[in-house]
């Protein structure tokens, strides 16, 4: 199937669906798009140059990140940030060009690529880990902003024997 190529059928509305490579093209371009986010059909740079280097497409030499945000500033509207499907479809030609090849093998390479996350996994911390190796106010489960009975004199001040009348330890002279 060519890049134009498309069937339309017709619902019982009598509305128009396309089916075919150009949906597979664009179903690859809102997942790019809403990669990350909330599901969108509008395109921002960075989703826009993450698609083409996860394509294989910005490979350093022929076309790099650089060509990449020329052409979406070329191709998105005067004051906007995104782009739509249309305007991306309009920048494909744009990218054969550079890349000596044509629209719909560029089509193709961005269909056939999906967006990737390459989040990191943390590694084990003994005295993060370990609750047993917890010392001090954290031993006793963190600190607290609840005292222990804010109404009386005995939560603020400790009045056992070995204290002195103002409820200070003999320690504390």
């Amino acid at each position: 199937m060519g890049f134009l190529y498309f069937i339309v059928s017709y619902s019982y509305r009598s509305t128009p669906i396309i089916t075919s490579a150009i949906m597979s093209l664009q179903d690859a371009f809102e997942a790019f798009a809403s990669f990350g986010g909330a599901p969108t059909k509008e395109m921002d740079n960075a989703h826009f140059t993450k698609m083409l280097k996860e394509s294989k497409i910005i490979d350093g030499k022929t076309f790099t990140g650089t060509d990449a945000d020329l052409l979406f500033s070329k191709i998105k509207g005067k004051g906007e940030r995104k782009i739509t499907f249309a305007q991306f479809q309009n920048g494909l030609a744009d990218i054969a060009t550079k890349k000596k090849s044509s629209s719909e093998a560029i089509a193709d390479i961005i269909t056939n690529s999906s967006p990737q996350s390459s989040g990191t996994k943390a590694d084990a911390v003994k005295f993060h880990d370990d609750k047993n190796l917890y010392t001090g106010v954290y031993k006793a489960g963190g600190p607290t902003n609840i005292d222990r009975d804010p109404a009386s004199l005995s939560g603020i001040v400790d009045r056992r024997v070995s204290n002195d009348i103002r409820g200070a330890t003999t320690t504390q002279k």
